[in-house]
């Protein structure tokens, strides 16, 4: 690794500047625009095990992981090799193909809860046709989500939503009408007497509640899986569709995602970029009645040239085949609590302030002024200060070779390509930015 007296940024200074030319923000999606943390972004020009590589010849241990879905880390042997097969048969076809057949087949064989499953290019894609199931079949309008859970930039979805809005001045996007609005209901997190108001007064009307079982992309906000499990049973009284939103969770913290480990069993299930191992992939599924709505079987509209693409097709069945063969996640889930642990004791040794680690399986999130002990379930418990203290937390382990997301709101993920040494060096990292005297 490159020490910190020895890091430059001019080339990535330069790239940023022509970039802000050519492309809003500089960027191609939100929060790769430093936005919350402030300076320049590292432009990456390679990736190899749990190593980024930018164009200053800098290298860092990566913690974002593509947002997530790098379970076995960048440029996995057996996932490669799998594409560059996939790549010496041809990368487009426009048309049906065995790899997303044979891929289909042992997903859904691996989920007990979906019966077919529909390859799109992205979670948002996904989230948005499974509403567009739900509405087509319950033949109601409104939708419920919940308040700092992303599901993707479709329009009627940008309500009190996460991910790279929570670094804007508003929690909103311009651009999505009142009327579209409207048809979103918004409930906070953690909040049971809310959520049953919601369906006294809407439930005849909700299409489908849609939620991520494991929020992570407004900081990572743990529920209870008894809150959880209302959802299901108000879902069941009223008629409503359940959609669990697993583009984060889903494959991550359990082959099942979180359906597998709460026991709840979704209408509508949506996947994201994990299942390509991390290829451009999305996917939505569930019970046989709901999916046999989808055009060409049913009414419901959808199609996309790109989708199932066989590249990445063949990725995320190399990928799937390796989980079913390691079973990665006890193994990830002792290394990530014992990072969370250690983490905190340093937290509670060397911060002027108090901080709580909080972690989920290979997931984690740390929250800047908050008291340990007490966790952080819902948007409004993030302290004011998550945002500055993370962005002096983020820029000193950058400066040091560690990666982190560039975002107070966003979270952690581990590999299985993350070692003992590799954590011992971001550990000791910690350590010394925590000690730091720009927080006393």
């Amino acid at each position: 690794m490159t020490t910190m007296q020895s890091r430059s940024t001019q080339k990535s200074e330069v790239y940023f500047g022509r970039a802000k030319r050519v492309a809003p923000g500089g960027v191609h999606s939100p929060v790769r625009g430093f936005r919350g943390v402030g300076g320049t972004p590292r432009f990456i020009e390679s990736a190899q095990g749990v190593c980024l590589k930018d164009a200053d010849g800098n290298e860092y241990i990566d913690y974002c992981l593509s947002w997530g879905p790098l379970l076995f880390g960048h440029q996995d042997p057996e996932i490669a090799e799998a594409v560059k097969s996939a790549l010496a048969r041809g990368w487009s076809y426009g048309t049906a193909e065995r790899y997303s057949l044979e891929f289909a087949e042992e997903l859904i064989a691996s989920l007990p809860f979906v019966d077919q499953i529909r390859f799109v290019n992205s979670g948002t894609e996904a989230v948005m046709s499974a509403l567009r199931v739900a509405r087509g079949f319950t033949k109601r309008d409104l939708i419920l989500k919940f308040d700092g859970c992303y599901h993707g930039h479709a329009d009627g979805l940008l309500v009190r939503a996460g991910s790279g809005l929570a670094e804007m001045a508003s929690p909103d996007s311009a651009g999505i009408s009142a009327k579209t609005a409207s048809e979103t209901i918004v409930c906070p997190l953690d909040d049971e007497a809310a959520l049953k108001s919601a369906f006294e007064a809407h439930g005849k009307d909700l299409a489908a509640v849609i939620i991520e079982p494991l929020p992570a992309n407004n900081g990572l906000l743990i529920q209870r899986t008894e809150f959880l499990r209302l959802i299901e049973s108000l879902c069941k009284k009223h008629g409503t569709l359940l959609i669990l939103d697993e583009v984060i969770s889903g494959f991550r913290v359990a082959l099942g995602g979180m359906a597998e480990l709460t026991g709840i069993k979704p209408d509508l299930v949506t996947y994201g970029k994990i299942i390509g191992g991390g290829f451009p992939v999305g996917a939505y599924g569930g019970r046989h009645e709901l999916m046999q709505m989808v055009a060409p079987a049913g009414p419901v509209y959808q199609a996309g040239t790109l989708s199932a693409n066989p590249v990445a097709m063949a990725a995320g069945h190399a990928m799937l085949k390796k989980i079913n063969r390691e079973n990665p996640y006890a193994r990830l889930a002792e290394t990530g609590a014992k990072m969370v642990a250690d983490i905190q004791k340093i937290a509670d040794a060397k911060l002027p302030f108090p901080m709580q680690v909080q972690g989920f399986g290979s997931i984690s999130w740390i929250v800047c002024n908050a008291p340990k002990g007490t966790p952080v379930r819902r948007i409004e418990q993030i302290p004011a200060e998550q945002k500055p203290y993370y962005a002096k937390i983020f820029h000193g382990l950058l400066d040091r070779g560690v990666y982190l997301a560039p975002s107070g709101y966003e979270v952690a993920f581990l590999s299985t390509a993350h070692t003992e040494r590799n954590i011992d060096f971001t550990l000791n990292a910690i350590e010394k930015v925590f000690g730091d005297t720009q927080f006393k």
